[in-house]
């Protein structure tokens, strides 16, 4: 019997055969998930309907991010097969709100403006910015009254100096002829800080020949003024932030007093306007009202409008003097130089009223002169009770009639006699009831 061959079974190299028995059981364990979900896929939204969810940056995480209004839906239509969204909701009209009241700002006061007369009387204002601040101030000040007229003729970068830029002796002719004015008001000065040009040579400010020249121009120009025959008043210059330009003024204030009052002109001084009690430059000062308020600006050299009235007062009052009653009938004007700004100064020797002293140990208040009756205090030994106390253990005897005065008898003690001396013997009959308390 001829031998049969056996082979050996040939077995598969990529794939042992341990390994498909857990590969097939991984693939039906899938399939039986995918059976188990697929109910789940089936109950969820249209893919339209669904919302898609948005993502959230670290931003979002930390601080959140605002509340959005989630969408309602309802389900119209037949059978309940469409689903919208549902119509906005009507909303109640807001009620009207009352607005509130704003408050009415309250106007300054300023003089009722009055209609001049035919005849009235003007008053020509010249001179420098200083000029047209006095002149905005009398306009103010004499805007009730009907019988006068200010008229400003200033040029605010003019000076004595600058005859190139504006000449004020060619001037001051043409402007009398045109208003003809009852009365002449000059102020210069602010601008005359700088050198001069005499003939061909220009001098320097403050030498002496600047200020011979620059006299003998005031003095021109102020004997021009009075050949109209009319009241000259000449106001001198204010204080101004600066220091220097403050020492300057001092100077030519002088030479405008001198000046003017040679010819029978008035100088006016209004110095004393926009100083302190030391006389130093103040900003903010007392007004015509005697009122806080701010009288230069914020370079230190314009005035305020509280600034050009305080400075019009100065000169208002002669004004009204040289003019007559027919400017304001009735009106008392007060005198300007009583105007001081409001400093408050500690109290002199001669305002403090000194009384004789009143001893709290005298009951018969007889007028004794000496405060406490500082005969019946021991002498001191240069030891407080404290330290009394604290060294020696000694408490100073109470004063009689204190909570903590615990002799036996107390008896008031009589002038001159120490604390520490016994007690006096009682004498008969009655006893005040000061001198004697009985211990309860």
């Amino acid at each position: 019997m001829p031998r049969t061959a056996i082979l050996p079974v040939r077995q598969n190299r990529f794939l042992p055969q341990p390994v498909r028995q857990p590969r097939l059981r991984r693939l039906a364990v899938f399939v039986l998930a995918l059976l188990l979900a697929l109910p789940a896929v089936t109950l969820l939204p249209p893919a339209g309907r669904a919302e898609a969810q948005e993502r959230r940056t670290i931003l979002d995480m930390f601080f959140g991010r605002p509340r959005q209004e989630q969408r309602v839906y309802e389900t119209y239509g037949d059978d309940g097969n469409t689903d919208r969204e549902p119509p906005p909701r009507a909303r109640r009209p807001a009620k009207p709100q009352r607005a509130k009241p704003r408050p009415v700002p309250v106007a300054p006061d300023t003089p009722e403006i009055v209609e001049k007369q035919p005849d009235a009387k003007t008053v020509l204002v010249v001179g420098d910015f200083i000029a047209g601040s006095l002149s905005d101030g009398l306009k103010t000040a004499f805007a009730d009254s009907p019988g006068i007229v200010v008229e400003d003729r200033s040029e605010g970068s003019s000076g004595m100096v600058r005859d190139d830029y504006f000449d004020w002796p060619d001037m001051l002719p043409v402007y009398a002829d045109d208003v003809k004015p009852a009365l002449i008001v000059v102020s210069f000065g602010a601008n005359d800080r700088q050198q001069m040009k005499i003939g061909s040579v220009r001098e320097k400010y403050r030498t002496d020949a600047w200020t011979a020249e620059y006299t003998r121009r005031v003095a021109a120009f102020a004997a021009l003024a009075r050949s109209r025959n009319v009241p000259l008043l000449w106001v001198g210059m204010p204080s101004f932030q600066s220091p220097a330009m403050t020492t300057d003024m001092v100077t030519l204030n002088g030479i405008f007093r001198a000046e003017a009052e040679k010819i029978g002109g008035q100088f006016i001084d209004i110095w004393d306007g926009f100083v302190d009690e030391q006389g130093k430059f103040v900003t903010t000062g007392s007004d015509i009202n005697g009122q806080q308020v701010r009288l230069r600006g914020a370079d230190g050299i314009n005035l305020t409008p509280a600034g050009k009235r305080k400075l019009a007062f100065y000169v208002e009052k002669d004004i009204r003097r040289l003019l007559g009653e027919t400017v304001a009938p009735g009106q008392d004007i007060p005198d300007p130089s009583g105007m001081k700004d409001l400093v408050v100064t500690a109290p002199t020797s001669e305002t403090i009223v000194k009384t004789q002293p009143i001893s709290l140990v005298d009951p018969e208040l007889d007028g004794a002169s000496t405060l406490l009756d500082d005969a019946s205090l021991p002498a001191s030994t240069g030891r407080s009770a404290r330290d009394l106390l604290v060294e020696k253990g000694e408490a100073p005897p109470a004063p009689f009639g204190r909570i903590d005065d615990f002799r036996m008898v107390k008896t008031a003690l009589a002038p001159g006699t120490p604390e520490t001396a016994e007690p006096a013997t009682p004498v008969a009959g009655p006893v005040p009831p000061w001198q004697a308390v009985p211990l309860r």
